[in-house]
């Protein structure tokens, strides 16, 4: 059994604007920093005594920045990066602002968005990114079992929740806000919520 954190990223500008990023490559914003560090510091204080911690992240930049400040303050090895625990890519809406994106598309959870990933092809690539990364991690640390902390995005991470808690979190009108963690147990193949941090949307 192996505890899985999952981080959103820091905040970057496109968040500040409320525009949509998905695959769209955008740094973290100072605050974005801040927000890392903080939560780095939350982190150091909450595993203190777990053991091992491996740390990873999306590819993206603003995902492997808020790791890479992680696991500097945790003071453990350089992070691995991995493209499968990416934000889900949003097609022709990336650069939208949200406001434009609910008047051309509608609910996100039902938007039918021109070359937008599906959220079942959304979710099959989230869990198999995090098995590799959990795989990983237990290779590192064998024989001890690791905490992995991984760094991702808002939708893949909702589609986590989505897909551990059948479909019962996060709730209607909760949004998972910047650096927010959410916990896991991973068995085998059985992923279960044990927690997770929502805000009411705006």
């Amino acid at each position: 059994m192996t505890t899985l954190i999952l981080v959103r990223h820091g905040e970057t500008d496109w968040n500040a604007s409320r525009r949509i990023q998905g695959s769209t490559d955008i740094p973290l914003n100072d605050t974005g920093r801040a927000q890392a560090r903080e939560v780095a510091e939350r982190l150091r204080d909450e595993l203190a005594e777990s053991g091992p911690v491996v740390v990873s992240s999306s590819d993206l930049s603003r995902a492997a920045e808020t790791a890479r400040i992680i696991a500097g303050t945790l003071g453990v090895a350089e992070p691995r990066a991995y493209r499968q625990l990416r934000e889900r890519s949003y097609g022709v809406a990336e650069g939208a602002s949200v406001e434009e994106f609910r008047t051309r598309w509608g609910g996100w959870a039902d938007a039918a968005v021109p070359e937008a990933e599906t959220w079942p092809e959304v979710r099959r690539r989230a869990l198999a990114g995090l098995q590799r990364a959990v795989r990983d991690a237990r290779r590192e640390t064998a024989p001890s079992a690791p905490t992995v902390v991984v760094v991702s995005h808002g939708a893949l991470i909702r589609e986590v929740i989505r897909h551990a808690s059948a479909g019962a979190f996060p709730q209607e009108g909760e949004r998972l806000a910047n650096a927010s963690t959410h916990t896991f147990l991973l068995e085998r193949d059985r992923l279960s919520v044990q927690s997770y941090a929502a805000v009411a949307l705006d």
